[in-house]
């Protein structure tokens, strides 16, 4: 409760005053008193004529008042957007979650949806502006779609940091927001998670213990403390005395804002000007500078706790076994949707550098690797439907005299129309042996959902001729000596679907992926971390496979081994360690996720039911 002159949200209900434009009591919405042949009497249910005028004044006040806090937020946004590759600065990610936390503290639900959004979209927009290939239009409807998450994580802030201990409510509530927005629509995009933007940070070894979750839960905690120590920092500002019931800390209460509900009620600044009720409003207000510190000093240390905390993290690495491993970069003619070329022109590019290397091991220049890794896509043509392409693959595989993980499209044995998206392990004497098929197709890129009716009115969408079909098995194979388990593409960003070829048995991963649609963007850059966490979150070593580039060996620890360049021909070869032991988010599986999400939103149907309680207490 503020200090100085009763405001209307002072006033017990019966005695405030009208709001702006409205009837006051004896009076029609016109004007003059209502009486006997003056109008319709109150309740006859006659409408009041529109206050246009007030209403457009309202809407104009409320623009002025929203639109530096909109413009703090989206600021805050693009600050988080550069926490990612190809940029790279992962300490903004810190501040753009305190500042996410300070913009929506003591708001209602309606205004922090409004923030988050307004954080959201310049976020997601920044993060995903290599979707520009297929044109901005989709860049800017995924980003909207996106955002509306981030919207909903704004009124959750808004509603917990009423709460004691609300920067623990706010960490819950960012894994919550990326629970839902890892499933939902159509399976979810994981893009933009906390956790791969700062895999450069002491946070990576946390994926150990919690996988990305966890390291979301300390990104967001370390951000939301700091948040909390710039609000104690701020007490030392001169400004006006508060003396009265309002709290102990000025600030509406023990540890909170003005206000106690999660009611969509306006802030206070919206109520008439105030003045204290004691003193001048000019005299500064005193604060005693050692207790103010102390209440800075813990948020801060926590923060720095939460960050330090992955140093003390075992993350293992010592091998079981090793396998010798080369993986073929062949390029792609150019980037862009029409990376393709002419048919047989990728699937060349490959062999003709596995032959490459098969001279370079008779001259005995390299090693003769255990086995050979191409990337997604490698054939662009279906080696069982085009015998040229299956004897391409034979050559390449019998001149190197191992297996080769290919890439390739299938299509579908009993579904007419329909291509599955497969890595195939290929025998230099047997041939094609065993198979993963794509388990997660990405929406309206190898698939469209509701083709009928979107493609009639989206024409680029025709330009995906087939739907892909998704395959329901993990991608777990023997290669050779060892026991890969592959994940195509997108899917490394998928938490159950890494950790379900990982307790299946893999004992290194392999990403196959094509990229060359999206070269030179920052997606490649923008993946390529997340085989770094995954290395970390399952204690193996993660091989990246890329038709155009970045193909990486990234080693259990999550240092990247060797690597190669974008739209580049080559082949990179290591010796790749396998492990058998799981790491204890292995074991752990999604419970932290859950727990951490359902302890989010129960934070937040204990801000609402407080609330409620509060009014009905100023009510009696």
């Amino acid at each position: 409760m503020h200090s100085g002159p009763a405001t209307d949200t002072d006033r017990p209900s019966g005695d405030r005053p009208p709001a702006e434009g409205a009837a006051e009591p004896g009076r029609s919405a016109a004007g003059p008193a209502a009486g006997p042949g003056a109008g319709p009497a109150a309740g006859s249910g006659a409408a009041a004529v529109p206050d246009h005028p007030g209403r457009l004044r309202r809407t104009g006040r409320l623009v002025r008042r929203e639109a530096p806090r909109s413009a703090l937020a989206a600021v805050s946004g693009l600050g988080l957007a550069l926490a990612f590759p190809p940029y790279d600065l992962w300490p903004l990610a810190l501040l753009a979650v305190a500042a996410l936390s300070l913009l929506t503290r003591g708001r209602t639900a309606r205004q922090g949806a409004w923030t988050g959004f307004a954080f959201g979209l310049p976020f997601f927009f920044v993060l995903l502006r290599w979707l520009h290939v297929i044109g901005y239009d989709a860049v800017f409807g995924l980003s909207v779609i996106e955002a509306l998450f981030l919207s909903a994580l704004g009124a959750g802030l808004a509603l917990t940091s009423r709460l004691p201990l609300w920067p623990l409510w706010a960490a819950c509530l960012w894994v919550a927001e990326e629970w839902a927005r890892d499933r939902l629509p159509l399976g979810g995009f994981p893009w933009g998670r906390l956790a791969f933007g700062v895999t450069g940070s002491p946070y990576l070894p946390l994926a150990a213990l919690g996988g990305a979750v966890l390291v979301t839960f300390a990104v967001a905690l370390s951000g939301a403390l700091l948040g909390s120590a710039a609000l104690a920092a701020a007490r030392l500002r001169p400004g006006p005395p508060r003396t009265g019931p309002e709290g102990r800390n000025g600030q509406g209460g023990p540890d909170g804002p003005d206000t106690v509900d999660g009611s969509d009620r306006p802030d206070r600044s919206d109520s008439a000007e105030e003045a204290p009720r004691t003193g001048s409003p000019f005299r500064p207000r005193v604060v005693p500078v050692r207790p103010v510190l102390r209440s800075a000093v813990p948020p801060t240390a926590l923060a720095l706790a939460a960050a330090l905390a992955g140093y003390a993290v075992p993350v293992p690495t010592e091998p079981d076994d090793t396998a010798r491993i080369a993986v073929v970069q062949g390029n792609v003619q150019q980037p862009g949707m029409d990376f393709l070329g002419r048919p047989m022109l990728i699937l060349n590019n490959h062999v003709e550098a596995t032959l490459d290397l098969a001279r370079d091991v008779e001259a005995g220049r390299e090693q003769r690797p255990d086995l050979v890794i191409w990337p997604e896509n490698a054939s662009d043509l279906d080696p069982f439907r085009y015998p040229e392409a299956g004897a391409r693959m034979d050559e390449a595989a019998r001149a190197v005299g191992v297996p080769i993980l290919v890439g390739a499209l299938v299509d579908h044995p009993t579904k007419e129309g329909y291509v599955e998206n497969q890595g195939i392990v290929w025998d230099p004497e047997t041939g094609p042996g065993a198979s993963y098929t794509k388990q997660h197709p990405v929406p309206f890129g190898e698939y469209v959902p509701f083709r009928d009716q979107l493609s009639k009115v989206i024409t680029r969408l025709q330009r995906v001729p087939r739907d892909f079909y998704p395959g329901d098995t993990t991608g777990v194979l023997q290669t050779g000596p060892a026991r890969l388990g592959d994940v195509i593409c997108f899917e490394v960003a998928y938490d159950e679907i890494v950790r379900d070829t990982v307790n299946a048995g893999a004992r290194a991963l392999v990403i196959q992926t094509n990229n060359a649609t999206y070269g030179r963007t920052g997606q490649p850059e923008q993946q390529l971390v997340m085989s770094r966490l995954r290395a970390v979150e399952h204690g193996r070593a993660v091989v990246t496979a890329a038709t155009s580039g970045i193909s990486a060996v990234v080693r259990p620890d999550g240092v990247i081994d060797k690597r190669t360049e974008e739209f580049t021909r080559d082949v990179i070869t290591a010796d790749l360690p396998l492990r058998d032991d799981t790491t204890v988010a292995d074991r752990m599986g999604a419970a932290p996720e859950w727990v951490l999400a359902i302890v989010g939103l129960l934070s937040c149907a204990a801000a609402i039911a407080l609330g409620r309680r509060g009014r009905t207490d100023r009510r009696g």
